[in-house]
């Protein structure tokens, strides 16, 4: 099960790299490209640069919230 373990948790590394690398990347260096060179295929806009993370962040603090709400009534229950 160890090696389960490391092998998952090499993988979510991984994974955060290349995401943190991209957006910075997309976000930092490309606005100093030239617009009409090829490296601008390989990203989206640069408005989603903003709404990509507030969507994902309203998100998690709805199913935070939401997660929250579900413990809130079961705890209730059980004093009932």
């Amino acid at each position: 099960m160890e090696l389960a373990d490391k092998m998952v948790g090499f993988l979510l590394s991984l994974t955060s790299l290349s995401i943190f690398t991209y957006y910075t990347f997309w976000v930092i260096i490309l606005p100093f490209v030239d617009s009409d060179h090829f490296i601008h295929n390989y990203f989206l806009p640069q408005e989603y640069a903003i709404l990509i993370p507030v969507f994902a962040g309203v998100v998690l603090l709805c199913l935070l919230a939401i997660f929250v709400g579900i413990v809130m009534l079961k705890s209730k229950k059980k004093k009932a």
